[in-house]
């Protein structure tokens, strides 16, 4: 199988940063853009998230709770939506689903829609759609800050996040962002994809950690 920039990214060398390092890095790059776009792609189907009520709720099996914290959320989101404006930048954001989906890829999904309600753009496509990209290996966890800097993001075995690897090779960094645009390209917009998939579904607390 001929080796993709995917595959590339997963074997260039790159500065390991911590978790805390990583988002005070990231935060700095956004500021130094100067318009584009800042792509983001999220490939697996669970993760353990670290300190986020919501999360805990579902897990507890309160789902009203679930529901009350990300309600609560529209004003933030739609003041980072603001701010990208403001800065000439758009935030796209393009979640791989499978079929069916994670009781992990439901509630996500719950928190994209409104945030896609509050204008991120936020796009899904089925796995099928990267199969000839991934061959043994899924496709990495990337956040592409414009045309200077890429971040493959890094998980322990429980996919916890433990923080990111920089990479700084333009051209890796360009032909990320241009597969990634290739598969937006392919997506369907998430409002669509929810109805579609999960809005009649009953949600249930994840079992075994998915």
């Amino acid at each position: 199988m001929t080796k993709t920039v995917f595959d590339r990214i997963r074997a260039a060398e790159g500065t390991i940063l911590d978790r805390p390092a990583y988002h005070a890095d990231s935060d700095q790059e956004e500021e130094k853009l100067d318009g584009g776009v800042i792509w983001k792609l999220e490939r697996a189907q669970y993760f353990n998230e670290l300190d986020d009520p919501a999360w805990d709720a579902f897990v507890a099996g309160d789902w009203a709770r679930v529901m009350e914290i990300f309600e609560s959320e529209r004003d933030a989101v739609r003041a980072d939506v603001g701010r990208y404006v403001h800065q000439g930048l758009e935030f796209r954001r393009l979640r791989i689903v499978e079929d069916p989906p994670t009781p992990y890829l439901q509630w996500e999904s719950h928190s994209h829609r409104i945030f896609a309600e509050c204008g991120h753009a936020i796009r899904a496509l089925d796995t099928p759609e990267v199969a000839h990209l991934e061959g043994a290996n899924p496709l990495p966890e990337l956040m592409i800050y414009g045309t200077r800097v890429l971040y493959q993001v890094r998980y322990d075995e429980a996919w916890t996040p433990i923080g990111a690897k920089r990479v700084d090779d333009p051209e890796l960094v360009a032909g990320a962002a241009a597969a990634i645009a290739e598969l937006w390209e392919r997506g369907e917009a998430f409002s669509d994809y929810f109805d579609r998939c999960i809005a009649a579904r009953s949600i249930s607390r994840p079992a075994g950690g998915n």
